[in-house]
């Protein structure tokens, strides 16, 4: 990355804001802060940054309330920072537009992987005739999965489940924006139709050893595949 990339950080914490801005400069981005909600959608407005990095528990204006506005007149990737343990307002944060988050105490290390991996994935504007990740390449246009080079047979409806999700790659997705974008707005409560959907790709995912396991869940929330390299799913036949 270089210092052209601009990162918003909005949190009404001194102390955090401080550190980040340390961690994230030595990264080579370009850091810009806020310390409340209207003072984020200034910046947002007046900076146009490339990714915010957002608190949900702000003065003046909630997190959720920044989500909300901002998606009204922008895509700029939000990775959620909250201290708030309670699972639904992450997935409201989530439905609402945000697309990850990162919990309160957190290890640096991880909030700069989600930070990379929403910047890259907001860097794809076209919509390739093929897509990768890591070992998994999806030939958009014949309809193919090939893992590894060996092409696998999936269904319809699973190679539409795995192309968002390699689409998304490295971002947790809800329940209810996996159903309505692979089954359609009349879905998002079918869960558990889901989770049967989820267990055949991870089962053919999985003839590339350990890959199955490349698309995790977290309890009441959703799921994320992960991002891939090529060398480490190699490594693990």
């Amino acid at each position: 990355m270089t210092s052209q990339t601009k990162i918003l950080l909005v949190d009404d914490e001194p102390e955090i804001r401080s550190m980040l801005s340390i961690f994230l400069g030595v990264e080579d981005y370009d850091i810009i802060e806020a310390d409340s909600g209207k003072a984020a959608l200034r910046q947002i407005i007046g900076a146009k940054p490339d990714l915010i990095v957002l608190d949900l528990g702000l003065p003046e204006m909630d997190g959720q309330e920044v989500i909300t506005a901002v998606r009204k007149f922008s895509n700029t990737p939000i990775v959620v920072l909250t201290a708030r343990s309670d699972d639904s307002e992450t997935v409201k944060a989530l439905n609402a537009g945000a697309d990850d988050y990162v919990t309160k105490p957190f290890r640096a290390e991880i909030l700069l992987a989600r930070i990379q991996a929403n910047l890259r994935q907001g860097k794809t504007v076209s919509e390739p005739d093929a897509i990768d990740n890591g070992p998994v390449h999806m030939d958009i246009g014949r309809h193919e999965v090939r893992l590894n080079g060996t092409l696998v047979a999936f269904t319809p409806k699973e190679f539409a489940l795995l192309e968002f999700f390699v689409r998304n790659r490295g971002r947790m997705l809800t329940h209810k924006q996996i159903l309505k974008e692979v089954w359609g707005p009349a879905h998002t409560d079918d869960t558990q139709y889901l989770r049967v959907y989820i267990g055949q790709v991870r089962e053919k995912l999985a003839t590339v050893p350990g890959l199955g396991q490349s698309i995790t869940s977290e309890s009441g929330i959703g799921y994320r595949m992960e991002l891939l390299t090529a060398a480490v799913a190699v490594a693990a036949e």
